[in-house]
């Protein structure tokens, strides 16, 4: 992954470079320093990238999901 694809994702995925150090642990200092003197994107970047998305949108459905059920539940409820 080069320096342009990883800005590329978070921008897609609005995240910017210091959530993505206080997410990932990583130096903010470090990040910046991507892409200048020949220095690469670390390599589990790419995949850690993959899996904290996933893993966001998992959450959010599973959300949406509490909060149907909590729906139904009042609605039970109200009903009675």
């Amino acid at each position: 992954m080069d320096i342009q694809e990883f800005r590329d994702i978070l921008k897609k995925n609005k995240m910017s470079l210091k959530d993505f150090a206080e997410e990932s642990g990583v130096p903010y200092r470090t990040i910046t320093g991507w892409g200048k003197n020949d220095r690469e994107v670390a390599p589990w970047v790419e995949s850690w990238l993959e899996l904290y998305f996933e893993n966001e949108k998992i959450k959010n459905e599973n959300n949406k999901y509490k909060e149907a059920m909590k729906n139904i539940e009042d609605n039970i409820i109200s009903s009675k």
